[in-house]
């Protein structure tokens, strides 16, 4: 799908989520055979012309200024993080190598001192397309204990949240309000997927969800944009039972990220975050020790 396409049906998924009643547009109590506003009364709420508005639907233009693409975001009711959105979504592609790679993502000596330092808080480290490139032993036992501890040091193993939220079980029982945590999820892919046009690695990566999840792709549709910063999530943890964390993203520049997991101090929640705590550095102790040598049979026969 290439930028006219994206832009195209951003906008008119955009223009058809919004009632005449949100814009304040006055219907005169006619019938209307589509939801949200006619494109001739979005251009009108823009002040561009109605032929214009329409090319830029149909992908016949990609030269709008960004002075325009604002017009057209307050009249969408677009909030900040949708405006930049359209911004990245009706800038010009530039040119693309056939067969062009992704450079691989990778976790610098700096924020793997960072990530150790946080030992005492829940944190993993995403890349773009929130795959798990590093994580402390609590954000493991936290968010994937079900999973292999050592996975995020290959990059053939390494986990993606996504697919996580989408095609696994137990992390989908692990967020008691999982319509939540995949919106958020979905509404930050679209975000990423806005900035870097030509990730084939992304592209793929929806593609993979789109046809494994019909939740996924219903999401994806809506076109809603979301950025993964700060957001509180109940979680029912099978060691320690329910809890609520806040989960917020610590931005490290163009490079991977942080998240990180707090509770409130001194409540039920930094209790069962401690518990959880504890029980991780057990597991890991003991995967650690070394092994009992084994005792000579010192057993003397009576015969």
């Amino acid at each position: 799908m290439n930028g006219k396409t994206r832009l195209g049906e951003f906008l008119r998924t955009r223009r058809s989520q919004l009632s005449p009643d949100d814009a304040e547009v006055p219907t005169y109590g006619e019938r209307r055979r589509v939801p949200g506003l006619r494109r001739e009364e979005l251009a009108l709420l823009a002040g561009v012309s109605a032929s214009y508005y329409a090319r830029l639907e149909q992908g016949h233009s990609m030269n709008a200024s960004p002075e325009v693409l604002d017009a057209i975001a307050r009249a969408l009711r677009l909030d900040e993080s949708e405006r930049l959105h359209l911004h990245d979504l009706a800038r010009p592609a530039g040119p693309r190598g056939r067969g062009r790679r992704p450079a691989p993502e990778r976790v610098t000596g700096a924020t793997g001192q960072l990530l150790n330092a946080l030992a005492d808080v829940p944190a993993i480290v995403v890349g773009r397309r929130s795959d798990v490139l590093a994580w402390n032993r609590l954000g493991h036992a936290l968010f994937a204990g079900h999973l292999d501890p050592g996975a995020p040091g290959l990059p053939d193993r390494r986990p993606n949240m996504a697919r996580l939220v989408f095609l696994d079980a137990h992390t989908r029982e692990l967020y008691a309000d999982w319509p939540s945590k995949a919106r958020a999820v979905v509404g930050n892919l679209r975000m990423v997927a806005g900035r870097y046009p030509e990730d084939s690695a992304l592209h793929t990566l929806v593609g993979e969800l789109s046809a494994k999840s019909e939740n996924f792709a219903s999401m994806w549709a809506d076109h809603r944009v979301k950025p993964c910063d700060v957001a509180d999530y109940e979680l029912r943890h099978p060691l320690v039972g329910t809890l609520t964390v806040t989960q917020q993203t610590l931005g490290l520049g163009p490079g991977p990220n942080i998240v990180v997991a707090t509770t409130v101090a001194d409540s039920p929640s930094a209790t069962a975050l401690a518990l959880l705590a504890q029980a991780a550095a057990e597991v890991t102790a003991e995967a650690t020790a070394p092994a009992t040598p084994s005792r000579p049979n010192t057993h003397v026969s009576d015969s």
